[in-house]
Order: structure tokens, then C-alpha cells, then sequence
């Protein structure tokens, strides 16, 4: 069985653009290192809205256009377009907050199943957290981790609240 690391949403529009925050670009290397000493698989999963996103549940309760797909700010950050492409990752798109087609991708992928998962990557309070929840919801016996140091909220004040819930939720935070 491999190790997994997900990174999720490590999108421009989330580090320096429609999103963007200073905690979030603060985090890109880190981010880089990690991925690089990870000895397992590495899967990353990309916010996807399209044209009509104001018109969208999510667009009505954050109005600001971003990830708009095709769009440099859809894009994984260079860096780690680079790491991903080298390493032949996938990348899943994905249209809510947590991705919906997860469970289903990785018991296609490895149905020898997983030895453990890490996360790192945005939105520590929204994505990243919205993933871990299905991952241990979908395979409860998964052992989960996030890094926090690879990992930044919409606020500082966001992102420790997202690390104690799931912690709370079996997850373990390093």
C-alpha cells in the first residue's frame, strides 16, 4: 500500500490573485520542499468554476470571480505545475469545496487501498479541510494528516479553528 499526498488548490487566483493572501504565498515553499521530499504518490486537486460562477450558490456567498477555468488564475502556481508534471501527478478538478469524485478516483486508483494520506494546500479552512472530512467519512480507518505548515486559511484566525476541528475529527495535525 503507498502514501498519498493531496495537495489541494495550490492555484494562483488562492496565493497572489482574486484570493490571494500573504499566508498563502508565505506557505509556497514549504509547499515546494514537501512535495519534493515526499517518497509516496502525489495527487493535486484544482478549484474549478466556470463563466457563470456568480450566478452559483458559491458565487452568490463569495463574489469575487476566481479559478475560472482556463484562466491563469485556474492555474497550479508554476512551481508546482513543474513538480506535478515531472512527477506525471494527476490533477483532479473539482467544483465544490471538497471533491466530490475523491472516494471513487482513489479506490479506481489503488484498490489495494492507501496506508495514509497527508494534505497540505488552501484553504485550510474551506478545501482542505471539506477533503479530509470525505476522506474520513469514505474510509474511516485511513489514517489522515495535514501539515500545518504547508497550509493557509482565508485568515490566521480561520486556519487554526480549521486545524482544532480537525483534529477533533481524528485527523492528525503536524
Amino acid at each position: 500500500m503507498k502514501d498519498l499526498l493531496l495537495v489541494i488548490d495550490m492555484q494562483n487566483d488562492f496565493i497572489d490573485g482574486a484570493l490571494g493572501t500573504k499566508e498563502a504565498a508565505a506557505i509556497v515553499p514549504n509547499v515546494i520542499r514537501r512535495i519534493e521530499e515526499f517518497e509516496g504518490e502525489v495527487l493535486y486537486t484544482r478549484d474549478t468554476h466556470f463563466e457563470d460562477y456568480l450566478k452559483t450558490q458559491e458565487g452568490r456567498n463569495l463574489p469575487v470571480p476566481h479559478c475560472i477555468k482556463g484562466t491563469h488564475g485556474w492555474e497550479l502556481r508554476k512551481e508546482l505545475k513543474a513538480l506535478c508534471e515531472a512527477r506525471r501527478s494527476p490533477v483532479l478538478d473539482k467544483i465544490t469545496f471538497g471533491a466530490s469524485k475523491l472516494p471513487e478516483f482513489l479506490k479506481e486508483r489503488y484498490p489495494e487501498g492507501l496506508a495514509s494520506v497527508e494534505l497540505i494546500g488552501l484553504c485550510t479552512d474551506i478545501c482542505v479541510i471539506s477533503n479530509a472530512m470525505i476522506l474520513k467519512a469514505f474510509f474511516s480507518e485511513l489514517p489522515v494528516s495535514v501539515t500545518a505548515s504547508c497550509c493557509a486559511g482565508v485568515t490566521p484566525e480561520s486556519h487554526e479553528n480549521a486545524l482544532n476541528a480537525m483534529k477533533m475529527c481524528q485527523i492528525t495535525v503536524r
